[in-house]
């Protein structure tokens, strides 16, 4: 990548971040540092902490933000977090999940999933699909109305959004009204994007890495299921209403297209924006730039829209 492909606004921050490559001791260390979000959360929301039991029997932690003053009949909205499977916490998108509430007085459910450095696929998919189940039990009690599931997440949470989306369209468990997933990260196999990038933030070393770690004995197989990589999804049709944006310099660029596409010619209402010149992430690492502006007001008028118009009624 020369810097020159970057966008003009970007290309300080592209020389900052340019030497980032993920392996196993960054992702612990990073693993190790987004823990240490659990010990501050936002005061300008309510918070909640709630706690449900997994299959074996082991305690999953959801987030549970409202707005200090609650409403009756907003969205519900499952936000999920990034870090390539591998790293973060809920509380590292309180920036994302403040907008959301501001906008529209949604009540979130953020799942403190299990990272891939634990356990592999499916383990966090299941942990976000009984988040999922959960809102949809217990919206109402925080004024949600039934009929208004959202599902959203950046980059790998994009990537858990867009699967728990196929999952709930298959079995019927809930109805989702709306879905973000945000530059996601849904193809473990290369495309021409993915393959030898070295853009800032996520490359393809890291890319294959949090592959890896995420599909566990699976990776490099023909046996990876659309639920872990939804890119491999043979039918898109009665996916929800999609906003999704990617930035052209990332690995995600193409596969994030392709699944636009497939959305498209199956029917499916889609918003969706290229920024020229963006690497990963980059409306969260560089906030204050204009292009970046640019995406978040995107993002939050088609979130405005779709708490609007899109409804979908429960099973």
């Amino acid at each position: 990548m020369k810097i020159s492909d970057v966008h003009p606004e970007l290309r300080v921050y592209a020389r900052l971040f340019h030497s980032i490559v993920l392996n196993m001791r960054k992702a612990k260390a990073a693993k190790a540092f987004f823990s240490l979000l659990k010990l501050r959360h936002t005061r300008k929301l309510r918070f909640e902490q709630k706690y449900i039991t997994r299959a074996d029997g082991s305690k999953l932690r959801l987030c549970v933000y409202l707005p200090k003053k609650p409403r009756e009949n907003v969205p519900g909205l499952l936000w999920i977090h990034g870090g390539g499977y591998a790293f973060g916490v809920p509380e590292r998108d309180e920036s994302y999940i403040k907008r959301f509430i501001h906008k529209s007085g949604c009540v979130v459910v953020s799942p403190d999933y299990t990272l891939s450095l634990v356990k592999p696929y499916p383990a966090a998919f299941n942990d976000c699909y009984d988040a999922l189940l959960w809102l949809k039990e217990h919206g109402a009690e925080y004024g949600m109305r039934s009929d208004q599931i959202f599902v959203g997440g950046d980059s790998a949470g994009g990537g858990l959004a867009a699967a728990v989306s196929l999952r709930a369209r298959d079995s019927k468990d809930a109805a989702i009204a709306f879905q973000m997933p945000l530059y996601p990260m849904l193809d473990d196999r290369p495309t021409a994007s993915s393959r030898c990038n070295t853009a800032p933030m996520w490359n393809t070393a890291s890319n294959e890495l949090a592959w890896r770690l995420y599909l566990g004995a699976l990776y490099k197989t023909d046996g990876v299921p659309a639920y872990a990589a939804p890119a491999r999804a043979v039918s898109y049709k009665k996916i929800p209403p999609t906003c999704t944006f990617v930035g052209s310099i990332e690995p995600f660029y193409d596969e994030t297209e392709e699944y636009v596409k497939n959305l498209r010619d199956s029917g499916v209402i889609t918003h969706f924006r290229v920024f020229e010149g963006c690497f990963h992430a980059f409306n969260t690492i560089c906030p204050k730039t204009n292009i970046a502006k640019e995406a978040n007001a995107f993002l939050m008028e088609t979130f405005e829209y779709a708490a609007a118009h899109y409804f979908a009624k429960q099973p």
